[in-house]
């Protein structure tokens, strides 16, 4: 007799337990009650009709979801290997328990071939400076694909841009070429603005002739506080000399 009424007792006490469910703040319930869906249950003490129903737990903090590498053929036919990280949250848990059979694996199935797509439309200098711009344009494709699940894909982030060893060579001596091209057009850009410089002070100096003479002296006197014994061969300008001519020619006329 006492042995029956202990079964009955355990039994009562295990349906009890069975019953009383805890969630957690960031935690819901999808309950189905004889397989049919009737509600979401949560935060904090959830009581279930035991074999009536059932109860499916849906975490609704931001999730952080891996991209293997993947192998991709960008625009211009360069194969380089690209993973990538997807941060998620779930906003509609019936959705993600009703919709999809398992919504993890969904979605990083969607992310693999959506990242190999979006890629393929670029060419590889794309890949590596506008990192910013495919990833936007991912997290909104992934997004809207995933809408139907209930999950709201908040950002996606290419972590990782591999390439071979003859394309990383290929690129080094592409940004050599770009570093040189660079440097003659900046050295370029020197001697045409020095050129300007030139043709300016050799208008002033035309307009004043003195202004002429003046810079001479002071060559000479730079070159005569040098220090230095040194033979020098310089030009002599003909305004300098031609009162000397003038005067010669007219001392040989009179004579």
């Amino acid at each position: 007799m006492f042995g029956f009424v202990g079964i009955i007792v355990v039994f009562v006490i295990f349906l009890l337990v069975a019953s009383i469910k805890v969630l957690p703040e960031y935690e819901r319930g999808v309950v189905l009650t004889l397989g049919r869906f009737t509600g979401i249950k949560g935060p904090g003490l959830v009581i279930l009709i035991p074999v009536v129903q059932s109860m499916s737990r849906v975490d609704l903090r931001v999730g952080v979801m891996d991209v293997p590498p993947q192998d991709v053929i960008s625009r211009d036919n360069v194969s380089v290997r690209v993973n990538a990280v997807v941060y998620y949250r779930i906003i509609e848990a019936d959705k993600a328990v009703l919709q999809v059979s398992d919504f993890y694996q969904a979605t990083s199935q969607l992310a693999q071939t959506r990242l190999r797509s979006v890629l393929g439309q670029h060419e590889l200098d794309q890949i590596l400076s506008e990192r910013e711009s495919i990833n936007q344009t991912l997290q909104q494709i992934l997004d809207q694909a995933t809408d139907g699940w209930g999950i709201k894909v908040t950002d996606v982030e290419i972590k990782d841009v591999d390439l071979n060893e003859t394309m990383v060579r290929a690129i080094a001596r592409q940004a050599e070429a770009e570093r040189e091209r660079r440097a003659k057009v900046i050295h370029a850009e020197g001697e045409m603005q020095a050129a300007e410089k030139l043709r300016d002070a050799a208008s002033m100096l035309a307009q004043q002739p003195q202004a002429l003479q003046l810079r001479y002296l002071q060559t000479l006197a730079d070159i005569g506080s040098n220090g230095k014994s040194t033979t020098i061969a310089f030009p002599l300008p003909l305004d300098l000399i031609k009162p000397l001519m003038k005067a010669f020619d007219n001392a040989d006329g009179s004579a």
